[in-house]
């Protein structure tokens, strides 16, 4: 027997972890294993491993050890690490940040986790804009207890993010006697890849303190934009002026530096009561003190760390633009991105038979399409299911690994799919060629 806690968690693992999991146990090769998965379920960028071996090299990466990496540490982060992580963020937000109000845990996962555990109690609730990331019920509501309430976004407006969706459902959660205790926010947004403009954050704030809620925004993503829109933080005291000490911040190390085996998260907050409750929560979640001193290295030189992420900025712009004439090749509808590792898909036209299915309905055929995606073109990609789309019909596709992959990956989509159920014939999908990854990424991706 196990407790009922243990066995919510069991039940709640989040479908990303599942598929990820099986399509990395018999991955695609084309010469050792040409019908293996092609895994493009996972927001993991492989485009800058070549860069970051060099560098890790170049600092000993777990070599060039003191004495003082193998003893006890602060487990809420190294002041040294803290401090370097604040000098990076201080000017992503345009706004000091004070190293004091940082905590450094295993994870943005962690991180979300404990903020969620110290401002709610079971029960309570968190509205988050969906579709939303989809292990944000897993992170916010897994160990919490808190309940998270979708505020759905409009396909009309390509899910783009509005402050009166999030206030549409604070009310509704008003008149159901439901405690909200704060809105949750993926900035830039996963899965869709939008920026969000200034005025729809300063909105957005406006009405987290029209109805005394606090905000988490999780930046994880902040340094991954490549579209033409500048990233704004939620602490940017342009948008928020007097909100500050509401609002926390998510940020790691797994996206902007592609590290995401060394589990490095971080959350900001000023408010005392919060950051008193994450310190003691970090307990039960810190980083190696060693992976910390690698990461306060890295952090070092702020130059190269310039250098690093307008890179990655720039191979991710080449990555998407190859992904996306592959979709637009094979005929196959998204909404375009900003930002992020992957592409949201418009599927919705291979769901539909005679007549409209229900939102159950429709549901059900895409969790089938999904199966048969994975199943039998062997693609892992993520439904709109696991993100709490509002309607049925839309895939996550992550582009971020080598361009061949990603080549194959939407051909073979494109050659199980065929033409929409109810609509023209398509294109001869299967003779439809390859788009060439451009001149600007790697024929490898940037992989050694």
């Amino acid at each position: 027997m196990i407790s009922r806690q243990s066995a919510r968690l069991v039940a709640d693992t989040p479908a990303i972890a599942d598929a990820h999991f099986r399509a990395e146990a018999e991955p695609y090769d084309p010469r050792e294993r040409p019908g293996g998965y092609l895994n493009l379920g996972t927001a993991e960028n492989r485009l800058l491993w070549d860069v970051l071996r060099a560098r890790l090299g170049e600092l000993g990466a777990f070599t060039a050890w003191t004495e003082d990496v193998a003893r006890y540490a602060p487990l809420h982060g190294t002041p040294v690490l803290r401090e370097r992580i604040a000098a990076l963020l201080s000017a992503t937000c345009r706004t000091p940040l004070d190293p004091g109000h940082l905590v450094v845990i295993s994870g943005a996962t962690g991180a979300l986790d404990a903020l969620a555990t110290a401002l709610c109690d079971p029960g309570e609730a968190i509205v988050v804009p969906a579709p939303y990331y989809g292990a944000f019920d897993t992170d916010l509501g897994g160990r919490s207890g808190a309940r998270l309430l979708p505020a759905p976004l409009p396909a009309a407006t390509g899910f783009r993010l509005t402050a009166a969706a999030v206030a549409d459902a604070l009310d509704a959660a008003r008149r159901a006697g439901i405690t909200v205790r704060a809105v949750a926010l993926s900035s830039p947004s996963n899965p869709v890849g939008e920026v969000h403009p200034p005025g729809v954050l300063a909105e957005l704030l406006r009405v987290a303190r029209q109805y005394d809620v606090d905000l988490i925004s999780d930046e994880i993503y902040a340094h991954a934009v490549f579209g033409e829109r500048p990233f704004t933080s939620a602490l940017d005291p342009a948008v928020n002026p007097d909100w500050a000490e509401r609002t926390h911040l998510v940020w790691g190390f797994a996206k902007d530096f592609a590290l995401p085996g060394l589990k490095t998260g971080v959350l900001h907050t000023r408010n005392p009561h919060v950051l008193a409750a994450t310190r003691a929560l970090a307990y039960f979640a810190p980083v190696s003190t060693a992976t910390q001193d690698l990461f306060a290295r890295l952090l070092a030189e702020p130059a190269w760390v310039e250098g690093f992420l307008a890179e990655g900025r720039r191979r991710l712009a080449a990555s998407y633009r190859h992904t996306a004439g592959l979709l637009d090749a094979h005929g196959l509808p998204y909404v375009p991105a900003e930002a992020g590792f992957s592409v949201w898909l418009d599927l919705r036209a291979w769901l539909r038979g005679p007549g409209s299915p229900g939102p159950d309905e429709g549901f059900a055929a895409e969790e089938r399409l999904r199966r048969a995606l994975f199943d039998t073109a062997r693609v892992s990609i993520l439904p709109g299911g696991a993100f709490r789309a509002p309607e049925p019909g839309w895939f996550r596709l992550c582009h971020t690994l080598d361009a061949p992959l990603v080549a194959e990956a939407v051909r073979r989509v494109a050659g199980l799919l065929g033409r929409p159920a109810d609509g023209p014939p398509g294109p001869a999908l299967a003779h439809v060629p390859a788009t060439p990854a451009p001149a600007d990424l790697p024929p490898n991706g940037g992989r050694p």
